[in-house]
């Protein structure tokens, strides 16, 4: 086992700087430690300790129901957890064409994907792509560029269309286009014989309203993440962030984690990015106030412009009712929502196989990248996600994944086969809650091991691991991300 998988197994020791572990962490540490030794060790003899099922801390919640990723955080209380329902309130309200008699929730569009957040994040859940060939986007958009560097870092959006395909109008405003999805089965098999087939999608643009698209647009067509735990991954000190990041892959191990530097709207600077399937966001706040503006269509202080671009003269022209459409306080009270929203427990935390799943995981190297443990620091407004020891399964950096999950749009410093290590606590529940399986930003894998097979570049030597397996450790590897 390589010295470099110990070092980010183990990023609790180091998550808050100098400050010394609160009481339990220091064991926590040691619990995570000697995880990885285990991982040393044959996977079917040598069982790991238990493992800690409070993903997130003092605020974990235990809810294996179909309302498991909509509670807030179970250290909330009091007038607090009214503030969380205000927020929830303004995540799930539907927004309207201006003008209309209810002023605080009018302006939709001119041009949108949805029309309030809860469309694209069902009960706080994932996006998914269309399950039939007329189906369309319902919870996923396509993200559109140009070559070229904006002036803030960023994609240089497509002339037309903007850095968003949006396939709604409203009365009077034709929508952008229709994406339509369409795949095309590969087969492979595993070492011992078994076989798989994964499914490559193709992308096109249908029924485009503003004339043809740039011939070198770049396409990134992406599903909607799930909500749990926001404030916690913000809650992560930016130093912890940027210990485990090894851009020149120093170590030798495979592995050069680095990350996102985007563009801060109140800042007005650069800053490491956190939020978004390539880490493009640098907080809570403007991930949501972008969301709104790009698929709501409704302006904020943050961003005061309507999005139609210099062709769209029917978009320019529509009614948008009063600017800023989203008031500061109801951007404030959704963010207050997206921080508080709680990780539900893991499951079957005592079970062999699911033991030495998490023993496999470790043994194949996933953890490298998905890392599992941090502790996070003290946030001034929100003691509930301060200096909690939690387990995202992530680092939050960019890494290489390969050419087959490429998507060759560069956002920031992301190149465009570059992806920010998703968070997998709860992803064992995504069936439960969404009613279905896709996964990795497109929803192409349709289920943990067909996400596991896809991952390449950075993660090549973990996916021929897996490949390398007996089906009884397959299971069991399987058995312990849905455990989780």
């Amino acid at each position: 086992m390589e010295s470099s998988v110990g070092e980010r197994e183990s990023a609790v020791g180091h998550a808050s700087g100098p400050k010394r572990l609160r009481p339990g962490a220091a064991a926590l540490a040691l619990l995570v430690v000697a995880s990885v030794v285990a991982a040393c060790g044959e996977p079917d003899t040598e069982i790991l300790p238990l493992d800690d099922a409070r993903s997130a801390g003092d605020g974990t919640v235990f809810d294996q129901t179909r309302d498991a990723f909509t509670r807030p955080l179970a250290n909330l209380h009091g007038p607090r957890r009214d503030d969380f329902f205000l927020g929830n309130a303004v995540f799930n309200r539907g927004w309207v064409t201006a003008p209309a008699s209810v002023a605080d929730f009018d302006g939709l569009g001119p041009l949108f994907n949805a029309t309030n957040c809860s469309a694209c994040h069902f009960k706080d859940g994932r996006g998914r792509p269309p399950e039939k060939p007329d189906e369309k986007l319902l919870s996923m958009l396509v993200r559109l560029s140009v070559p070229g560097v904006s002036a803030q870092g960023g994609p240089m959006p497509e002339p037309a269309y903007g850095e968003q395909l949006q396939e709604n109008g409203i009365l009077g405003v034709p929508a952008e286009g229709t994406t339509r999805v369409t795949y095309v089965e590969e087969a492979g098999a595993f070492a011992d014989g078994a076989t798989y087939s994964l499914r490559r999608p193709s992308y096109r643009i249908e029924e485009l309203g503003y004339g043809p698209l740039a011939p070198d647009v770049m396409m990134s067509p992406r599903t909607a993440p799930f909500m749990i735990g926001l404030g916690l991954l913000e809650a992560i000190p930016e130093e912890t962030i940027l210990a485990l990041a090894d851009p020149d892959d120093r170590d030798g191990d495979g592995i050069s984690g680095r990350p996102n530097r985007v563009w801060d709207v109140e800042r007005q600077r650069a800053v490491v990015g956190r939020f978004g399937w390539k880490a493009n966001q640098p907080s809570l706040r403007q991930q949501n106030a972008g969301a709104f503006a790009g698929d709501i269509g409704i302006t904020s202080a943050l961003f005061p412009e309507e999005g139609c671009t210099a062709v769209q003269e029917a978009c320019r022209v529509a009614p948008t009712g009063d600017t800023p459409q989203l008031r500061d306080l109801l951007l404030e009270q959704v963010t207050f929502y997206t921080h508080t929203l709680a990780v539900p427990g893991r499951r079957d935390v005592d079970s062999l196989e699911v033991r030495r799943g998490r023993k496999l995981f470790e043994a194949a190297r996933c953890s490298s990248c998905h890392v599992p443990t941090f502790e996070t620091g003290i946030v001034a407004d929100l003691p509930e996600v301060s200096s909690q020891v939690i387990h995202p399964f992530t680092d939050l950096l960019l890494h290489d994944m390969g050419p087959d999950l490429a998507d060759g749009r560069p956002d920031f410093e992301a190149s465009g086969v570059e992806w920010r290590t998703a968070p997998l606590w709860g992803i064992g529940l995504v069936r439960t809650v969404n009613r279905h399986s896709y996964l990795l930003h497109d929803g192409r894998a349709r289920g943990f091991a067909e996400a596991i097979l896809w991952h390449g570049g950075e993660a090549a030597r973990s996916r021929e691991s897996f490949v390398a397996m007996p089906k009884a450790d397959r299971d069991a590897l399987v058995a312990f991300l849905e455990s989780l």
